[in-house]
């Protein structure tokens, strides 16, 4: 068969090119630049870092990776302004299987409405990455904060795959170790604390070239923990220092937590 020259120069064939690229912009990025995903991102609540994150945010509909040296470093701190919007929105925010019975009363004094945090404790990783699963399937939470130390590359792509049919945010807490591994989520951070309250993050894995260097944020502390560090002692919570609708959840053991009905079911 006889071929024929293209009748359109170089300059319109890349013109086609770059026109077709910014079609597709969650489905293709070039290396060197920023990519995106199918929705803007929400803020982190951190200009540097909103910076750092393709769609200038936390993205939805996917898998975030928040790898961290030692449980407990600063994980509510971090996402405070994110899930602060969200619960402040009445969206649902869902903590599964946390290593730390949650302190009801910090989480209050750094603006999270806790009516409308629910919380899914399981002991068995099999059952954690079921409830993960049927969690990011309802696609009807604001954001999912789930610890699975023991999850396998081939457990977090299922996850991934149910993520893309939820427009909710989904963090999942693993250890340091697990940078080594490889993994489907498309955005990664190590995460470590910080002289000064700080937080470092490392971005070593983005739709985007490889960060220049870690980013420094300072998240809000709790009242009750700068007071704490002030007297170099933690002070017992006491209800008074709570509005009066989160007092069902201060000094009361778990299984009474949980009878009381909506809101957080654990605390320390």
């Amino acid at each position: 068969m006889p071929s024929y020259p293209s009748t359109s120069s170089p300059e319109e064939r890349r013109s086609s090119a770059h026109l077709l690229a910014a079609s597709l912009p969650h489905a293709l990025w070039r290396g060197d630049t920023m990519g995106s995903y199918r929705a803007s991102g929400r803020s982190t609540g951190y200009a540097a870092l909103d910076k750092e994150l393709p769609g200038g945010g936390w993205p939805p509909s996917v898998l975030t990776e928040l790898l961290w040296s030692q449980q407990g470093s600063g994980e509510f701190r971090l996402l405070a302004p994110t899930l602060r919007a969200l619960s402040a929105a009445g969206e649902t925010i869902v903590l599964l299987a946390p290593p730390h019975r949650v302190f009801a009363p910090a989480l209050a004094q750094i603006g999270i409405d806790i009516r409308h945090l629910l919380l899914v404790q399981s002991e068995k990783p099999a059952d954690r990455l079921w409830a993960v699963e049927q969690v990011l399937k309802s696609a009807s939470f604001g954001a999912l904060l789930c610890w699975l130390p023991q999850a396998r590359p081939d457990h977090l792509r299922r996850l991934q795959l149910a993520a893309g049919n939820s427009e909710g945010l989904a963090f999942v807490f693993r250890p340091a170790a697990a940078q080594l591994e490889s993994s489907p989520a498309p955005l990664r951070l190590l995460c470590k604390a910080a002289p000064a309250g700080q937080i470092s993050l490392e971005i070593f894995k983005r739709r985007g070239p490889v960060a220049a260097a870690p980013v420094l944020v300072t998240p809000q502390l709790p009242a009750v923990i700068v007071h704490a560090l002030q007297r170099r002692q933690a002070p017992a919570p006491s209800s008074s220092t709570l509005p009066k609708e989160f007092s069902h959840v201060v000094d009361r053991p778990l299984s009474a937590a949980i009878a009381a009905g909506p809101g957080i079911s654990s605390l320390a």
